[in-house]
This record gives structure tokens, sequence and C-alpha cells, in this order.
């Protein structure tokens, strides 16, 4: 049996250690988490723009 949890990204399950990181791999980090943040805006807009859609579809 699964859940709708089980397609959400574990976040926290694997905590960075921060003070093991140079400044350098902190700046790359924090780059990486920019391109993840874009990337699901982008879905976020898809489904929302694929919801209004289907809304529109069934309105009377």
């Amino acid at each position: 049996m699964t859940s709708d949890d089980d397609d959400k990204p574990a976040l926290g399950k694997n905590p960075v250690n921060f003070d093991s990181m140079s400044i350098a791999d902190l700046h790359e980090y924090i780059a990486a988490l920019n391109e993840e943040i874009e990337k699901t805006k982008e879905i976020i807009a898809k489904k929302e723009a694929a919801q209004n859609a289907a809304a529109g579809f069934f309105k009377t």
C-alpha cells in the first residue's frame, strides 16, 4: 500500500554537514537548491495550468 507521500522528495533525510563545506561549496549548494526551486516552480505552473484547463472544461 502506497501513499501520496511516496512521490514527495525526502527533504531532511540526509542532513548536510555545513561545517565541513567550504564557502565555494556552500555557494554551489545554494545554486543547486535555487535550480531545484525553479524546476519546482515550473512544475507547479504546469500543474496549475492543467488544473485550470480542466476546471474550464467542466464549467457549465
